[in-house]
Formats: structure tokens, C-alpha cells, sequence
């Protein structure tokens, strides 16, 4: 089984190529939909939450208050770090789980991890290839202008806050560079589909 992590910058076309492999029978597992579960009313993770950050991060129908929380640990490494060592642990516990579920519903499943956050995670080396995601800087910020609305203010600093470029390029083992069409971007991922079925 094929464990590959899928990574990529804000804007970067990473959904899109995780879509297509999907398409093509991959198993895919979403690191950020995986994250809002754990945080769903009743999960452990969102009762630390509350325990850490008190009750003002919960609406009032129990939910977890992204913008509060978010207010709470922006510009704030120690609140920041306090919040990460209570949800990366639980993402790792459950991804872990997910990708021996894959495996054992199909020996030859080929998983792929798609993790925005994977230089910043610094990964755990457990994947057979790193696939990045990659346009510059540049076409990312307009595609968020374009696509998402933002301001190109707000557009550069989401850019800003992530890791280089160059940090996660130095992960990849692949790079589908996403910075022409999007037939350009399909036709990379099932150039790595036919590799990773090879």
C-alpha cells in the first residue's frame, strides 16, 4: 500500500489533485476534515479545548467558536503551541487509524494524506513519496482574490503565515507544478497515478 502525503500552500490546486486521485480509486484522508470531527460536540478534543481555553471558545449551542479560539492563539506562540499539543496528537491518533483501516480493506490501496500543514507538522517520514503542490506565491494570492474574495492584503498575509515555499518544496519527492491550467494539473496527477499503479 502506498502511503503518500499530498501537500501544498493556500490556493495551491492540492484539493483539486486529491479530487482526481480520488477519481482514480485512491483512498484519500483530509487532515482539515479530519480536524473538524475531532472538534464536533462529545469528541474529547473539543472538551480540552474548552478546558484550556475556557467556555468563551463554545457557542452557545455547544459548538466549537472557530473565530473566538481564532482570536485567541493569533500572535500567540505559547497559546498557539498549547492548542497544537492537544489536536495534533489526536489528528496523528486518528489518521494512523484510517490508514490501517485502508489497508485492510485493500492490501493495494494507495492512501493519500492530504495535509496542508505537513512542513509545519515536519512529518513523521512514514510516507513512500511527498507530492507538492506548487505555484508561486503570486498566482496563489490571485487566485484567492479571484476564487475566494479576499482582499489582496488579507491574500498575502494567509500566504505569509505559512511555511516558504522552498521549506516545503525541499520536502517533495514530486511536484506538480499548478500554475498553468487546470488540464496542465490533471494530467500530472494521473502521470503520478499510472507511477504509483507502475
Amino acid at each position: 500500500m502506498p502511503l503518500i502525503a499530498l501537500t501544498g500552500g493556500i490556493a495551491s490546486g492540492k484539493s483539486t489533485i486529491a479530487r482526481r486521485l480520488a477519481e482514480h480509486g485512491a483512498v484519500v484522508i483530509d487532515a482539515d476534515a479530519l480536524v473538524r470531527e475531532l472538534q464536533q460536540p462529545g469528541q474529547p478534543v473539543l472538551g480540552a479545548i474548552a478546558a484550556e481555553f475556557g467556555d468563551g471558545v463554545l457557542t452557545p449551542s455547544g459548538e466549537l467558536d472557530r473565530a473566538a479560539l481564532g482570536a485567541m492563539v493569533f500572535g500567540d506562540p505559547e497559546r498557539l503551541a498549547r492548542l497544537n499539543g492537544i489536536v495534533h496528537p489526536a489528528v496523528k491518533a486518528e489518521s494512523q487509524r484510517r490508514f490501517r483501516a485502508a489497508l485492510e480493506a485493500d492490501p493495494d490501496a494507495v492512501v493519500v494524506y492530504d495535509v496542508p500543514l505537513l512542513a509545519e507538522a515536519r512529518g513523521t517520514g512514514e510516507w513512500d513519496r511527498v507530492v507538492v503542490a506548487h505555484a508561486p506565491a503570486d498566482v496563489r494570492v490571485a487566485r484567492m482574490i479571484e476564487h475566494r474574495g479576499m482582499t489582496e492584503q488579507d491574500a498575502r498575509s494567509r500566504v505569509a503565515r505559512q511555511v516558504s515555499d522552498e521549506e516545503r518544496l525541499a520536502l517533495a519527492d514530486v511536484v506538480i507544478d499548478t500554475s498553468g491550467t487546470i488540464d496542465d494539473t490533471l494530467a500530472q496527477a494521473d502521470a503520478l497515478w499510472r507511477e504509483l499503479r507502475g
